[in-house]
């Protein structure tokens, strides 16, 4: 699948997380399909830098920072992005945290708790924001980011992989209820990537690589399967999971 043959000249996109890995790549593809783009995430001069980059390479993007867990500031940017582009027409949930990586006994009750904060109740806060505006375009495209580990468990990740199986029930609870708005929702599950979430740690690289074969991708592999879910048409699937693992999930 190349990222040439979609076309997304005229739609307004937002991506969360868009300062750094997977949302960085999804957010500068989205520009290079002709999009325009509201970059957010909580670090201003991460997401400054990823609309320098969509400039320089002839996009249109704002950057807005956005603390996803606080359904005011996630309304701030949905506000902020209709100004300044006139509408929304694709949103990508794809801002995540992985606070603690310890077994269930052993585990951070406060750390558990502030990963579905984000992973979870902040997706919930961007869904629900979303629905106004993509109604008012008369449909749209929602992709939530979600996680193998949300289909497959594994020790010391049961905050994560709780919040990213609910993520995927929220996903299909969406899918139905937003239909007959011609809204299509669906979850991709990019499989292990080189990217940093919580400090720089690998994003799950050393869980996911406990299955010898899968594949390792940079955040850019995982764009060409956005681009086509942004790119397909009303009838296109919805309440579906996409992964680019190599293994079922």
């Amino acid at each position: 699948m190349s990222v040439h043959e979609f076309e997304l000249s005229g739609k307004v996109a937002v991506v969360t997380g868009a300062g750094r890995g997977i949302g960085r790549a999804l957010a500068l593809v989205y520009a290079g399909a002709g999009a325009a783009v509201g970059c957010a995430a909580r670090t201003q001069g991460e997401i400054d830098s990823a609309v320098r980059e969509i400039e320089t390479r002839g996009g249109v993007a704002l950057a807005v920072q956005t603390d996803v867990t606080n359904l005011e500031s996630v309304g701030s940017l949905y506000g902020a992005v209709e100004r300044r582009f006139g509408g929304i027409d694709i949103v990508v949930i794809n801002a995540g945290a992985n606070h603690d990586r310890r077994t269930v006994e052993d585990s951070d009750p406060e750390r558990w708790k502030a990963t579905i904060d984000v992973n979870l109740a902040g997706a919930y806060h961007c869904a629900r924001g979303a629905i106004p505006y993509l109604k008012r375009r008369g449909g749209g495209k929602m992709i939530l980011i979600g996680s193998g580990l949300g289909h497959r468990g594994i020790p010391e990740r049961s905050a994560y992989a709780c919040s990213k199986a609910a993520l995927w029930m929220l996903t299909r609870v969406l899918a139905e209820e937003l239909w007959p708005y011609q809204i299509a929702v669906n979850e991709l599950i990019p499989g292990p990537v080189q990217t940093s979430i919580d400090g720089g740690q690998p994003d799950d690289k050393n869980a996911v690589s406990r299955i010898a074969s899968e594949w390792n991708k940079a955040p850019e592999d995982v764009a060409p399967m956005a681009l086509f879910l942004a790119a397909q048409p009303a009838t296109g699937p919805t309440g579906q999971s996409f992964s680019l693992m190599r293994r079922a999930l």
